[in-house]
């Protein structure tokens, strides 16, 4: 058994001489070491692995199995995410269709590959019912110049309106988008938007229109054509400037009258918007309505007998 001064500490020789070299100094033994504050205190098991890494691997792996559990696209939740989108993105992505710029794509600096159906769909909703509105005052504004004009609530031009807006805001980007993808494969360069982004940049491009038929109200007709031309200037310039990128890599002529259907289907959707003039609305009824079975012919009298 060993003895017990071979169980007991001993100092060494060279902290004894330092001790007696600085007597102010104090001593501080391994126990009362405290981690510093802010760094983190890491357990080694026996088998020498870091619990922290091991919190990592396991919050990757929770973040992967999200990822894979995604909803199918017959659920209401997969739905959800395309209109997951606050006031402040809205607006941005309203503020870059008014304002194009060249050699500035929509896609690219506002959407930012998370395309939203929020923004289009109101867009689309407003414009079809200003546009029944607008339809409608105008023809009280006609009657006050023409008394031969009759008004009476026209409820189904809200009805035209949204089938005729709607169906442009989502035909023409898939017709647009199907072209791209056929374009892709005989030119490799190219890489078209997805669906979802070419709705969603054609939906935003029709904000402009919706003042624009408001100040249509205005009853001078070279100042409705100067808005309207005005209003189809920054529509199709926002449009060719955002498809330009992936079609200046195919050919010539295939870009050019690609671009040009866009802008004449543009066009022609903004005539379509603008109210019709004054002298083209005819009296709705008159003063003497027609016999219902045509022209009355006098009927001969009969004769008199004795």
């Amino acid at each position: 058994m060993a003895a017990a001064d071979e169980l007991a500490f001993h100092e060494f020789e060279e902290a004894t001489n330092l001790l007696a070299e600085t007597p102010n100094v104090t001593t501080v033994s391994r126990s009362d070491q405290r981690p510093p504050e802010g760094h983190v205190a890491v357990a080694v098991d026996p088998g020498g692995s870091y619990g922290a890494e091991d919190e990592v691997e396991s919050d990757k792996t929770a973040l992967l199995q999200e990822q894979q559990q995604q909803p199918g696209f017959w659920t209401f939740s997969y739905y959800q995410s395309f209109f997951d989108v606050d006031t402040s993105q809205v607006l941005d992505r309203i503020k870059g269709s008014l304002l194009p710029r060249p050699g500035h794509s929509f896609v690219r600096h506002h959407l930012r590959n998370r395309p939203d159906l929020y923004g289009p769909f109101w867009i689309c909703a407003t414009l079809a019912f200003v546009l029944a509105i607008t339809g409608n005052l105008t023809v009280v504004l006609a009657q006050r110049t023409d008394p031969s004009i009759h008004y009476s609530p026209q409820f189904h031009k809200v009805t035209v309106a949204g089938i005729t807006i709607y169906c442009y805001a989502w035909l023409v980007p898939l017709a647009l988008w199907a072209f791209l993808q056929w374009r892709k494969g005989v030119r490799e360069r190219m890489g078209p938007y997805t669906f979802l982004e070419t709705v969603c940049f054609y939906g935003y491009s029709l904000f402009i229109f919706i003042p624009t038929v408001v100040l249509w109200l205005i009853p001078v007709p070279w100042l409705q054509w100067l808005f309207g031309a005005l209003a189809l200037a920054l529509s199709a310039a926002g449009l060719v400037f955002t498809l330009w990128p992936i079609v200046r890599e195919d050919t010539r002529l295939v870009a050019s009258v690609l671009l040009s259907a866009v802008v004449l289907l543009h066009a022609l959707l903004a005539m379509g918007c603008k109210p019709l003039p004054l002298e083209h609305m005819a009296p709705t009824h008159q003063n003497t309505p027609p016999h219902p079975h045509g022209v009355l012919t006098p009927t001969p009298p009969r004769p008199t007998t004795a």
